[in-house]
């Protein structure tokens, strides 16, 4: 039987001009994606498409998810980071054939108002995943998401830790 593999991934921090970034409350499980009371809470992240630029599926991502459209492009991840699911057996999903994501992460800062961040409304065709926002301290990121993706949030959080510097 074959490994099941890792799906690509794209992970987007957007700093807003005080140095925070954006997180969002997670509505529900998705899949083997589950939510933790008291770990509601992450950054935008979303399928990077076949062929499909790693920016331009932040961008995609980030709009996707909370309208932002005004965000200009800082850094990005050196390195592809991993996370594995937690056990699932639930009905057939999206996310089942994999393992876990294979992640890069963009960062962007916010050039707009916060009344452009919208996360409750559907766009692209996709299902809101989160019914509130808010801006956060970087390093306090870790301890407010689901355990199984924790270190990719350590990781994220050194990598990007002079952008939160203002």
């Amino acid at each position: 039987m074959t490994e099941p593999l890792y799906r690509l991934n794209v992970g987007i921090a957007l700093f807003n001009r005080a140095g925070q970034v954006l997180i969002a409350r997670r509505l529900r499980d998705d899949g083997p994606e589950i939510v933790l009371p008291g770990h509601e809470w992450q950054m935008p992240q979303g399928g990077v498409d076949p062929d499909e630029d790693l920016v331009a599926a932040a961008r995609r991502e980030l709009w996707e998810e909370t309208n932002v459209t005004h965000a200009s492009y800082l850094a990005e991840t050196v390195a592809w980071v991993t996370y594995d699911f937690p056990s699932y057996d639930g009905p057939p999903h999206r996310l089942s054939p994999f393992r876990g994501q294979q992640q890069r992460w963009v960062a962007f800062r916010f050039e707009g108002s916060d009344g452009e961040i919208e996360v409750t409304q559907s766009r692209g065709g996709m299902e809101p995943e989160f019914s509130e926002w808010r801006w956060e301290a970087l390093d306090r990121l870790p301890a407010l998401v689901v355990p199984f993706k924790r270190k990719v949030y350590e990781h994220v959080a050194l990598e990007f830790q002079a952008l939160a510097e203002v």
